[in-house]
């Protein structure tokens, strides 16, 4: 869901988006024509049932609530001023993207003022039991890539997980200022990015490895090998990607040699877009945290920090 509001009436469209309940209910055990009490609980949506996925919780568990996601997008709100867009989903936790107006663009490319950035805001409750966090991430008009480089200092927060949060929100006010001020960091390091280069084959080849000399032997003969196959499928999709932004960005033909932001975006681009999802990860939002979470992904952001830390 996505909807462009008043910073004002975010809350109301959380509520409208989320408008069910998490529950928690006892979980008993079948044996033969017996149910068994059990001493864990299980959580349920009041509308689809059980959260499947999710792991059983103690009795002093207690379930954040609709509310209690309000408050955190509340608090968020106050970094931007105006009309914002407000984007939700729910995987067994809450997720919502804060997201300002355009005027809040910061041009990366500056020879030609056509790779911009956005700041986002990406809130997770989830019921896992940790800390809440939130994260100052980016979207890319590029390539549409909403990413978030963690380990740049100040980007992300983790608020503790527990309910009735609406009780301090001058605590959580205090939090996503923070978190505000933590998008010129990320702006100074992205644009450092675009000014030192690295060398494509060896930033892929570092990251993902290359078919063995055995491997390769056996497709010289005719046998087709099922890893050369997709090292050389997803590294062609790479390089597409990475020809086709460079185009859409203005920059100059495209040679071995690429500036670390555009190398980090055509990886973390790959996984979001490209790379074949799993069973139940293809929505959109969905592969923003699919990218998220990829050991590649975060691979490829350390690699490049290193070069500008």
């Amino acid at each position: 869901m996505n909807n462009n509001i008043q910073s004002q009436d975010v809350s109301a469209s959380v509520r409208e988006a989320f408008n069910f309940d998490v529950e928690k209910y006892p979980l008993s055990a079948v044996m033969g024509s017996e149910v068994l009490p059990t001493d864990q609980y299980g959580l349920f949506r009041s509308d689809t049932g059980y959260l499947d996925g999710v792991k059983s919780v103690s009795p002093r568990y207690v379930p954040h609530t609709t509310d209690d996601v309000c408050a955190l997008v509340d608090a968020a709100g106050e970094a931007f001023d105006g009309e914002i867009a407000c984007s939700t989903h729910f995987r067994n936790g809450h997720y919502v993207s804060i997201e300002p107006t355009a005027e809040q663009r910061t041009a990366i490319y500056n020879e030609t003022d056509s790779d911009n950035i956005f700041p986002r805001i990406i809130i997770n409750a989830g019921y896992d039991g940790k800390a809440f966090s939130a994260t100052m991430g980016y979207f890319r008009d590029a390539c549409s890539n909403l990413a978030m480089m963690r380990k740049v200092s100040g980007t992300t927060v983790s608020i503790r997980h527990t309910s009735g949060l609406r009780g301090h929100m001058n605590d959580l006010i205090a939090t996503f200022n923070t978190l505000k001020d933590s998008w010129g960091n990320l702006t100074t390091v992205i644009r450092n990015l675009e000014s030192v280069d690295v060398r494509m084959t060896d930033f892929l080849n570092d990251i993902y490895g290359q078919p063995t000399p055995e491997q390769l032997a056996l497709v010289a003969t005719g046998e087709s090998v099922r890893a050369v196959t997709t090292h050389q499928n997803r590294t062609e999709a790479i390089w597409k990607r990475l020809n086709r932004e460079r185009i859409g960005t203005g920059r100059p033909q495209l040679t071995n040699t690429v500036s670390a932001w555009e190398a980090y975006n055509a990886i973390q681009g790959y996984v979001q877009h490209d790379a074949q999802a799993k069973q139940g990860f293809k929505g959109q939002f969905d592969r923003i945290l699919r990218a998220s979470k990829d050991a590649n992904v975060r691979k490829a952001e350390s690699m490049v920090l290193e070069l500008v830390a």
